[in-house]
């Protein structure tokens, strides 16, 4: 049975997300500002779950009404077949985006919506669901904006942004769906260096692996919300984690890690280990990283370079900062010519620094902070050459990967 599906995912990122849909065969109907929505079976979702590199959940909606009150939530919510998706010996979690005049505590709502969910299932099996807040069993999720109320089981549980690799985090550690964004928004494709100096826990490294690689981020999830739902089937996800396997690409692309801190560097392997990619991760300092040689770019795509360095705000000191941006672009400059140059920040008075014209500048959310992905085209010669070449191009360009077609 075909149901409406949302999918969820960080700010600025939809249209990426909704590019990924597409490539899986589901037609995005609309694109909100912080999520797509298309329609689909479980056994899409399944897919959805086990592809989707930039998605947070993938949400079956089961119900949609017009109510006013408490009560009448309560009695649209129970009206629906629980029975035949909650297991009634089984575990429930409700959570929920609520803003209507009629609540005010959404602790309230929550539990409205989950007596309605298991009042109807004790009515049709005898025995109810336990309920609480752990959200890695059955989880329903409950939206009720004004009079608009819907109601979705939560295939995802957990959100798809956490992999399972992430052994070691490192300090503020950039999200690995929105790594996969970054990387899809960038001019680059399996077959090509990646270089990555500062790496910290290596998430950018392992996101352009798994991507070079072609290897579906949810199939190395050890649980997700369908796995307990009743119409999940068993045999259908292994037969997807199979294909999967099958469809891994075996061409050899360099992957080249670094950073100055040892321990950080010993976490990142062993995070790459757990994603189950090669990739080489070296101890030393961004200055002394060297270029991998590469075959001539190529369709707008070729070789990269990307630093997430501090920005000064909640990491890092700001003015020791500037000599740091400032070396980036040096190093950029004179060693880096014929590569495609990137830095995401969160500070660009600090980007400033980096002494070099940006070609596009793509907006992302790291959590609540605005931050930009710039690029730099890296042509050899003086630097006069470079200015004079990049005075030519404009920013905010749509960006253009053929990784995307990966997914």
């Amino acid at each position: 049975m075909t149901h409406p599906i949302l999918i969820t995912c960080p700010r600025e990122i939809p249209q990426i997300l909704a590019r990924e849909v597409e490539a899986l065969g589901l037609t995005v109907s609309n694109i909100l500002p912080a999520a797509v929505e298309t329609s689909g079976t479980l056994e899409d979702c399944m897919r959805l779950n086990l592809w989707l590199r930039t998605a947070h959940r993938v949400l079956l909606r089961l119900g949609a009404w017009s109510v006013t009150t408490a009560d009448e939530m309560y009695e649209a919510v129970k009206g629906l077949a629980w029975h035949e998706w909650i297991p009634a010996d089984g575990y429930l979690s409700v959570v929920s985006s609520i803003d209507t005049p009629e609540i005010d505590n959404t602790m309230y709502a929550n539990m409205r919506c989950k007596d309605a969910i298991v009042d109807q299932i004790r009515e049709r099996k005898g025995i109810r669901p336990s309920s609480g807040p752990d959200t890695s069993q059955s989880v329903v999720f409950l939206y009720w904006h004004d009079d608009s109320l819907m109601v979705y089981v939560d295939t995802s549980g957990q959100p798809l942004s956490d992999r399972g690799y992430r052994m070691h985090p490192a300090k503020a550690p950039m999200r690995e769906s929105l790594a996969a964004a970054v990387i899809l928004s960038m001019r680059w494709s399996a077959g090509f260096p990646f270089v990555n100096p500062m790496c910290g826990s290596g998430t950018l490294g392992i996101e352009a692996a798994m991507i070079a690689a072609n290897i579906a981020p949810g199939s190395i999830r050890q649980n997700m919300g369908l796995f307990h739902l009743l119409p999940f089937e068993p045999k259908g996800w292994q037969t997807m984690r199979s294909e999967a396997r099958q469809a891994r690409r075996d061409e050899r692309t360099e992957i080249r890690c670094s950073d100055i801190d040892p321990r950080v560097v010993r976490q990142a392997r062993e995070n790459a280990r757990a994603a189950g990619v090669s990739i080489d991760v070296a101890t030393s300092d961004f200055r002394d990283v060297q270029r991998v040689d590469s075959a001539a770019s190529s369709d707008g795509v070729g070789p990269v370079i990307i630093f997430n360095p501090e920005y000064g705000l909640r990491l890092g000191d700001e003015h020791t900062l500037r000599g740091v941006y400032r070396d980036i672009g040096d190093l950029f400059k004179q060693r880096f010519g014929g590569y495609t140059g990137y830095v995401f920040t969160g500070n660009m008075a600090l980007a400033k620094e980096i002494g070099l014209r940006s070609s596009r500048r793509m907006t992302f959310w790291s959590a609540d902070l605005e931050c930009r992905l710039l690029e730099f085209e890296l042509y050899a010669g003086t630097r006069k050459a470079y200015g004079q070449t990049t005075s030519t191009r404009t920013t905010d360009e749509h960006p253009t990967s053929s990784a995307q077609e990966s997914s």
